[in-house]
């Protein structure tokens, strides 16, 4: 699919396209309501709309992912809402079918880039965490009664912890699909502090990508 990328959205990569992989496989798109959080180019929100989704929402807290999802959408001619904003809050109160996450995993020493930098799209925090804690915490009050949240991390932002915080927001999460990819070139760079903080082994040059699927109990 080709897509509008200005300058500091992040393209689409093999996290992308997992997602995308699992929402073919899945199903349960047509007719439904889709929230597409952290959109970028929209390309995971397009998809569902393709597949058959009754209503499209994208947010994204940068202006420039905001106008790369808008741009894509209407360009395929899909009438999608595209807002700017922090995870969840531009659209409190409402609730979706499906609810799509993306978020930056990787961990990294010292603070969050600004917005205006490219490395916002994938550093989060020491543990990789920064964004993830949040989404499994609002989560449940943007799902609707049958709906589902969709969410992709990498290993290194420990799964155990995102199934434990769905589990106590009174979700059941579910691993849904797995796959090992060779590292890019972040990880190559941050490949030696990663190692010395043990979050790497000695000799690994892979981490492995996690779907997880969470639903009302």
């Amino acid at each position: 699919m080709l897509l509008v990328r200005p300058p500091g959205v992040y393209r689409v990569q093999e996290d992308t396209s997992l997602l995308h992989a699992v929402l073919r496989r899945r199903g349960r798109v047509a007719g439904r309501s889709v929230l597409d959080v952290g959109s970028g180019t929209g390309a995971l929100g397009i998809e569902t709309f393709r597949a058959g989704a009754a209503s499209l929402t994208a947010i994204d807290l940068s202006r420039r992912s905001v106008l790369a999802s808008w741009l894509n959408s209407r360009l395929r001619g899909i009438p999608a809402t595209v807002l700017r904003g922090d995870l969840f809050a531009p659209v409190a109160p409402r609730r979706f079918d499906l609810v799509l996450a993306n978020p930056p995993y990787v961990p990294a020493d010292g603070p969050p880039p600004s917005r205006h930098r490219m490395a916002r799209c994938w550093d989060a925090g020491p543990d990789g965490r920064l964004l993830l804690d949040r989404i499994c915490a609002g989560a449940s009050s943007v799902i609707s009664d049958d709906g589902a949240l969709l969410l992709v991390q990498s290993e290194l932002a420990d799964e155990q912890a995102t199934l434990d915080q769905l589990a106590v927001v009174g979700l059941v999460p579910e691993v849904l699909a797995r796959a090992r990819i060779p590292f890019g070139p972040v990880l190559r760079a941050r490949a030696p502090a990663l190692r010395a903080r043990g979050l790497l082994g000695p000799d690994q040059v892979e981490e492995e990508l996690v779907v997880i699927e969470a639903r009302h109990g």
